[in-house]
């Protein structure tokens, strides 16, 4: 059932009887239909009336109220059913004035591939392909490292060869340089059995459910045996790979004899921030933990704020535990999940546990708002500094800096770096690749990239900066203005040069340039402004030049291709230790045929 009335406060009375005392969930449009709210209510009528009819509201949502113009409303069964819709909504279109959540990351999955030998690996995308997924995780960090302690402990292979029982019996794949750093123990070559294999993915199902015993075991017995074989060298190995895991192990600390899944939640809040933190407890351990930032627009309760979090946690990190530690009572339950308000023990302790980090959090918050907002204020010092000494118009608080990087014309490239409030804006920094130009033309390869990036602004309906600085010459200055200008905007944004000798500005036309006192502070922003242009150009010109300098070196050798161009990537770090290496080190890892060619490529390239 919907409602859309034209809203003020004399109207909304005239409609109040006829908006439902039922639960369910309400909505609030703007005049455009924007969706700014969502909200829901054991009854509908009464929590809808008290944002029209009481005098007791912050700003914020007096604001709100201001702006609605449309009511919608739908009906369900029970408060839980609202509960459900309500966070539904405010993931799919995120209102305005609802709690945000600052959190748009994608977790991460260890995935045990659903083929013969199968590969263990991290991934972000879950796919229903027969593959083992566990996880997801929210430390990233943290599951790479569980990744490394299973390589160095458990030999597996990485490649992606299809290892079919045929595949290998026709002789088709030959081990490679993972084989012989001893990474992997070459099934592809019969030189690993099916059966050995399996057992070892066993011990990896061991150790992601945090169940290192038995691997240690089995790690025991091999060490004992090599001992007697007198394989001492592979004795040794053994060890170090028991100590790996033995160290690993001292990580994860036991807090609890229950050794049943629990979730353990617990909020911060300060002003329109909160933060909430999630211990994922299970066999007795804590093996998640997780911080999750929401801005609060308008005034919500703690146990609102707490019921939102722990749903969104539920669902994206796919926790079915039956017990859920909790600082306080909520009225929005989940069914067939037991609250628990510890008092003392084991449960106590991990709640204070979350309570910690998460006021950890909101402390931080707190602290970097005021770092903030003294630095706001200088970096608007600075930058009105900077309106004044250059004339503009407005306080530059969009600047965008350009400059070209080439060495005789080869590889040429341009960078662009984008500063708002006076510092970095790295989301926001551009590389280009000049397509059009031929040789060495700073002007036209200017003129490129500025078109180029303010073709795409313009495009995508953004923002234009403030100010525009070329690195360079009038002749580049000249170059950008023909750009800006061919798109119409060249007297929408102000533009000047920087002389790169000098450390002058100047204005196009101008026969004078304006220098800044060399101490300054819109003199050091400028100085700011242009290392860090140099620096992100530079940098690119450089990837740019060596991965130049890797196809002229090697794709263009006959018989030698991608893989192969990785393998020896992997080992030897440059093409230039790839030239400097033997023979016989270059037959063991790619194989004669190919080594030799490769030999015989970098002699003809030297004569």
């Amino acid at each position: 059932m919907n409602h859309r009335p034209k809203m003020e406060k004399e109207q909304f009375k005239q409609i109040q009887s006829s908006l439902p005392s039922n639960p369910g969930i309400y909505q609030y449009f703007d005049e455009k239909g924007v969706l700014l709210y969502v909200g829901k209510a054991k009854n509908i009528r009464k929590r809808v009336s008290s944002y029209f009819l009481s005098n007791q509201h912050t700003q914020k949502t007096v604001e709100l109220v201001h702006k609605i113009k449309d009511i919608q409303f739908t009906l369900v069964d029970s408060e839980h059913d609202a509960f459900i819709l309500e966070n539904e909504l405010i993931k799919n279109y995120q209102p305005k004035y609802n709690i945000n959540l600052k959190d748009d990351k994608s977790y991460p999955y260890i995935v045990i591939k659903k083929e013969a030998f199968p590969r263990v690996f991290l991934s972000r995308r879950k796919i229903k392909d027969g593959s083992t997924y566990i996880g997801p995780f929210t430390n990233a960090l943290a599951v790479r490292e569980l990744i490394t302690h299973i390589k160095q402990t458990i030999p597996l292979r990485t490649c992606t060869l299809p290892l079919t029982k045929k595949n290998i019996e026709l002789g088709k794949f030959k081990v490679c340089l993972e084989y012989h750093l001893g990474n992997c123990l070459g099934p592809c070559q019969s030189f690993q059995s099916e059966a050995d294999y399996d057992a070892s993915i066993e011990q990896v199902n061991f150790i992601l459910k945090g169940n290192i015993k038995p691997v240690l075991q089995e790690l025991k017995l091999k060490m004992t045996q090599e001992a007697t074989e007198l394989a001492f060298e592979k004795a040794d190995l053994t060890r170090r790979k028991i100590e790996e895991l033995e160290n690993y192990q001292t990580k994860s600390v036991v807090y609890i004899k229950q050794q049943y899944p629990i979730d353990v939640f617990s909020i911060a809040h300060e002003q329109d921030q909160a933060y909430v933190s999630y211990l994922m407890v299970q066999e007795g351990r804590i093996i998640q933990t997780h911080i999750l930032p929401l801005s609060v627009p308008l005034e919500e309760t703690k146990e609102t704020i707490l019921a939102f979090a722990i749903h969104y946690f539920r669902n994206n990190l796919q926790s079915n535990a039956k017990e859920i530690i909790v600082p306080f009572a909520l009225e929005d339950s989940l069914p067939g999940v037991k609250y628990t308000l510890p008092k003392q023990g084991d449960k106590e302790q991990l709640l204070l546990l979350s309570q910690k980090n998460a006021d950890y959090a909101i402390k931080e918050w707190v602290q970097k708002q005021a770092l903030l907002t003294v630095q706001n204020t200088e970096e608007n010092e600075v930058l009105e500094e900077l309106k004044s000494l250059l004339h503009l118009k407005e306080t530059p608080m969009h600047i965008e800096c350009f400059d070209n990087s080439n060495i005789q014309g080869a590889y040429p490239v341009s960078a662009m770096v984008c500063f708002k409030n006076g510092t970095p804006s790295k989301s926001d920094y551009r590389k280009f690749n000049i397509k059009s130009v031929v040789g060495i033309n700073d002007f036209a390869s200017m003129k490129e990239t500025v078109y180029r990036r303010y073709h795409s602004v313009l495009e995508k309906k953004q923002v234009l900066p403030q100010l525009i600085i070329i690195d360079g010459g009038k002749g580049q200055l000249n170059a950008a203005l023909e750009a800006l200008s061919s798109l119409g905007i060249e007297h929408q944004v102000t533009t000047i040069g920087l002389a790169k000798n000098l450390e002058e500005l100047f204005f196009p036309g101008d026969s004078e340039s304006i220098r800044l006192h060399f101490n300054s502070p819109a003199h050091r922003l400028v100085r700011v402004i242009r290392d860090e242009v140099h620096r992100f150009g530079i940098q690119f010109h450089r990837s740019q030049r060596s991965k130049g300098a890797l196809e002229n070196s090697l794709d263009q050798i006959a018989g030698i291709g991608p893989k192969t161009k990785e393998m020896l990537l992997v080992y030897f770090k440059s093409v230039q230790k790839i030239k400097e290496a033997k023979l016989e080190l270059l037959t063991e890892i790619i194989g004669a045929k190919k080594a030799n060619i490769l030999k015989d490529a970098f002699l003809k390239e030297s004569s």
